[in-house]
């Protein structure tokens, strides 16, 4: 299948790579022609376990290459959004680069075309996109939610070989679409359809709930300390309770990066807007600010 991936950046990298492995022909694009023209010849513009070879296999093979030019996604039957959508200073994503594509793309793209966000956007924003395309004119496009989820360090194995793929769509014809596109890499059991909205919100949920356990840890780790009790100790008791699960219970700096920072402000603002407090969410960056 011909995908388009727009944006060579850690997710858009990582997709576009992984997919021209799976034998689909990809073509990824950026404006930055410094880094198109490295890519070209392999070179990546940040360090992932593994993805040099992959990505050098991909242009040997010629299923994967890299373009400036957004008229090159004008034949791909699968277009992937992957810009970034960084917070702005009252912690609301800015949507400009996912906006500025999607204008872009719209008089480029053919009859058909399934739109997909990958970018970590909030609930609705792909709604807002498909009005804005199809009033320029493109009415038969099709629209998806795709999030990713992810680990840096493991950005491929999780690539290869997800825990689920969450696919969010308005039309039938993009779901077969998407279907096909993902039928060699997982089992249907480990596809999650869903709408659109319920996609977008999965992620910055999934996101939220991961930096919610690490606050919690760390505040049960300065009470442990201050009774006399062993974090390790208590981390293994709950840890081995079914019902909740050894991951994301260790005790340590907080956390940080360039994900659950941005997600959960982003989640924040959202509840805000719509008049639903995430009150619990919002404890959880205190928490994490107090570390």
């Amino acid at each position: 299948m011909n995908v388009a991936v727009i944006g060579a950046g850690y997710v858009g990298l990582v997709t576009a790579a992984g997919l021209a492995d799976c034998g689909h022909r990809v073509t990824c694009i950026d404006i930055d022609h410094e880094r198109i023209d490295a890519l070209r010849f392999g070179k990546l513009p940040f360090y992932e376990p593994g993805l040099d070879r992959v990505v050098m296999a991909g242009l040997a093979s010629g299923h994967l290459s890299f373009e400036e030019d957004l008229e090159m996604a004008r034949l791909s039957r699968i277009v992937m959004i992957a810009v970034g959508t960084p917070a702005l200073p009252g912690g609301q994503a800015d949507l400009s680069q996912v906006f500025a594509v999607a204008d872009e793309l719209a008089p480029i793209l053919a009859e058909h075309t399934v739109v997909v966000m990958k970018s970590t956007v909030p609930v609705g924003t792909t709604a807002r996109l498909a009005e804005r395309m199809r009033a320029a004119g493109q009415p038969s496009l099709a629209f998806a939610s795709n999030p990713e989820f992810l680990r840096e360090g493991q950005a491929l194995e999780d690539f290869w070989n997800p825990d689920r793929i969450i696919l969010g769509c308005s039309q039938d014809s993009a779901e077969q679409a998407l279907l096909e596109l993902y039928r060699e890499l997982v089992p249907q059991e480990r596809i999650l359809l869903m709408d659109v909205s319920s996609a977008e919100l999965t992620k910055h949920a999934a996101n939220a709930m991961l930096a919610t356990r690490i606050s919690f840890m760390n505040e049960l780790s300065l009470l442990a300390e201050r009774v006399g009790a062993d974090i390790e100790q208590i981390r293994r008791g709950i840890g081995s309770d079914g019902r909740i699960g050894p991951q994301f219970l260790r005790a340590g700096a907080g956390f940080g990066g360039s994900c659950f920072p941005k997600d959960l402000r982003a989640l924040v603002e959202v509840g805000r807007a719509h008049d639903a407090p995430m009150s619990v969410i919002q404890a959880a960056w205190d928490a994490n600010q107090r570390q």
